[in-house]
């Protein structure tokens, strides 16, 4: 846990963060000794910019971007990049919030690295990216449809895929589950949960 000179600094450099980027940042809170920066979509690009170059952040190093679904919004995803100066030892958290259709800009011309980051984003939620040099799926086989990590996603899925030895070629099929959903009491794996659980037995009722 940061000690509270420590928070205060971390609220001195979201101050200045937001001051000198207001065009770029909608809002900002310290919150269990943590950093995050609430920003506008359309200007990401120069407030990661700023982030890396101005000398009270020097947010060299790039950790990564991870993307996060609220289907309840209208803009359903946060895309949240984590920054990192090993210089003046302080970390920051960055969000943006979009929807299925609107791209947010690409990372990638302020960090290359950021390039996997945000195929991955693509590839598990449909998060589009402008401006990206090679936006397409990095973790999900071939023709896979759908977006695994959205809330929406079925938990079986849609299709599973495998080599078929007999026809040569890849198949795509439906998801079938070869045993229904069971409970298991880790005892027996061919026994169900029971009602009364080990144990239960020796406590006494009131």
């Amino acid at each position: 846990m940061l000690d509270q000179d420590a928070i205060d600094a971390l609220k001195d450099l979201g101050e200045h963060i937001a001051a000198a980027r207001p065009d770029a940042v909608k809002s900002w809170h310290v919150k269990t000794g943590e950093l995050t920066v609430f920003a506008e979509r359309d200007h990401i690009v120069n407030l990661l910019r700023f982030l890396r170059e101005d000398p009270q952040c020097n947010f060299e190093t790039f950790i990564d971007i991870c993307g996060a679904d609220y289907p309840d919004r209208s803009e359903r995803f946060d895309v949240v990049y984590h920054l990192l100066s090993m210089r003046m030892n302080h970390r920051v958290r960055v969000r943006v919030a979009t929807d299925e259709d609107t791209a947010v800009p690409s990372a990638t011309a302020v960090w290359p690295a950021a390039n996997w980051f945000e195929r991955e984003a693509f590839d598990m939620y449909g998060i589009q990216f402008a401006d990206h040099p090679d936006l397409r799926r990095i973790l999900t086989d071939y023709g896979f449809e759908g977006y695994p990590l959205r809330k929406d996603f079925p938990l079986t899925g849609y299709y599973e895929v495998r080599y078929d030895d007999l026809e040569k070629r890849v198949v795509y099929e439906p998801v079938q589950l070869v045993q229904e959903y069971r409970n298991f009491d880790f005892l027996s794996p061919w026994e169900g949960m029971t009602s009364v659980i080990p144990g239960d037995e020796k406590a006494q009722e009131s």
